[in-house]
């Protein structure tokens, strides 16, 4: 399973940069047709857009999946190990819940809705652009069930110690 994660952490880490890359070049282009050519094009800022969207979904997945979001753990602290760990659990299936519910049945079913309506500028069906909030709500889902395997292993670890 720690595999698994390895190559899904460096998955998504390529592409957080490539979608970084490909919005600098873009909105350079756009500045660049802005300013010097005064005429702006329409295509690439549409597309920044998008993949911004994308890459905040994918970014916040990947984030999450390496557990350097943002936490209050200040109550959690203050328990004994065996219960930080229960929290833990508890939390991770939470958001697992969520991130099913939501943004993988929610998402999906708003991406497919949104098939036959196509992008002014980009011609692309807005579903496509969608399609990045259940495919980012599995990504949880994969790291939230990674994460109660690891506690479990953490809390029957103590034990046996």
């Amino acid at each position: 399973m720690k595999k698994i994660k390895l190559i899904l952490d460096k998955v998504i880490e390529w592409l957080c940069i490539t979608i970084m890359g490909a919005m600098t070049i873009l909105v350079t282009w756009q500045v660049f047709t802005r300013k010097v050519l005064n005429n702006p094009s329409t295509i690439t800022e549409q597309l920044a857009k998008y993949l911004f969207v994308w890459l905040v979904l994918y970014g916040a997945a990947y984030v999450f999946g390496k557990r350097d979001h943002m936490a209050i753990v200040f109550i959690v602290e203050k328990r004994s190990l065996r219960v930080q760990c229960v929290m833990k659990i508890i939390q991770e299936v939470l958001v697992g819940l969520f991130a099913l519910g939501v943004m993988v049945y929610g998402g999906y079913f708003g991406a497919v809705r949104q098939m036959g309506q196509l992008d002014a500028a980009l011609q692309i069906p807005i579903g496509v652009i969608y399609s990045a909030i259940p495919i980012s709500g599995i990504i949880i889902i994969l790291y939230s069930i990674y994460n109660i395997i690891s506690f479990i292993q953490s809390i029957s670890a103590k034990e046996v110690v």
